[in-house]
């Protein structure tokens, strides 16, 4: 045998033992603490960015609403101004007619 197959065996045989170390490892109990914790922490974060998202959905909602009033307000008001303005030329021609 050569010293590259040698090689490759060791490594074979290396990689063999740390996979199943590993395996162990990643099965035992505290690692499933671990993980549990982890997996904890996980979705207390995504409740609170659910809660955030709530609020800015809200916010935006009332923002928008808002707007709306103050444009149909605005409308109005350019409404008003121009029916006011016509009925100022209406009686000045009226006005003038009559002399």
């Amino acid at each position: 045998m050569s010293t590259f197959n040698l090689r490759k065996l060791g490594a074979f045989a290396g990689g063999v033992l740390f996979g199943t170390a590993g395996i162990k490892i990643l099965s035992s109990k505290d690692a499933k603490k671990v993980y549990t914790h982890c997996t904890a922490a996980v979705l207390r974060a995504k409740d609170s960015v659910v809660k955030t998202a709530t609020a800015i959905q809200e916010n935006g909602e009332d923002i928008l609403a808002e707007a709306k009033k103050i444009n149909d307000e605005r409308v109005a008001e350019e409404e008003e101004a121009v029916v006011e303005d016509i009925d100022e030329e209406t009686e000045s021609e009226k006005e003038n007619g009559a002399e």
